[in-house]
């Protein structure tokens, strides 16, 4: 499975920016897919996940401002952030965890930079 990220770039706090992640090779239809980021020096934190079914979680400080969704379809998942503040500026990576023939699997897009400048 290949994730490819899209959509990262400069914007100025409180503007918006989308970034998507597009999923080609699976053959699980059971899925989570969600985004993960990771400030300069500091550990990955999840931002937000969805599930197959459209159930999603938030980190808590991106409640609000940030939205995650999917098409099935396309096997691609979406982040519209809103209000974005400099805090927000981190490398964004979409993860995919899935399951096939019983077996789990976890795969990592390759990151796409989010800047957000004051």
């Amino acid at each position: 499975v290949q994730l490819q990220a899209f959509g990262g770039g400069l914007v100025q706090a409180g503007g918006s920016l989308r970034v998507s992640c597009a999923a080609s090779g699976s053959i699980s239809s059971t899925n989570d897919m969600g985004w993960y980021r990771q400030a300069p020096g500091k550990q990955r934190e999840l931002v937000a996940a969805i599930t197959t079914g459209g159930m999603t979680t938030y980190a808590d400080s991106v409640k609000g401002r940030f939205t995650i969704t999917r098409d099935n379809v396309k096997d691609t998942v979406y982040l519209q952030m809103n209000s974005l503040q400099p805090e927000d500026t981190a490398v964004y990576y979409c993860r995919r965890w899935e399951i096939v023939q019983g077996r789990q699997y976890i795969y990592w897009g390759q990151g796409t930079l989010v800047t957000v400048s004051s």
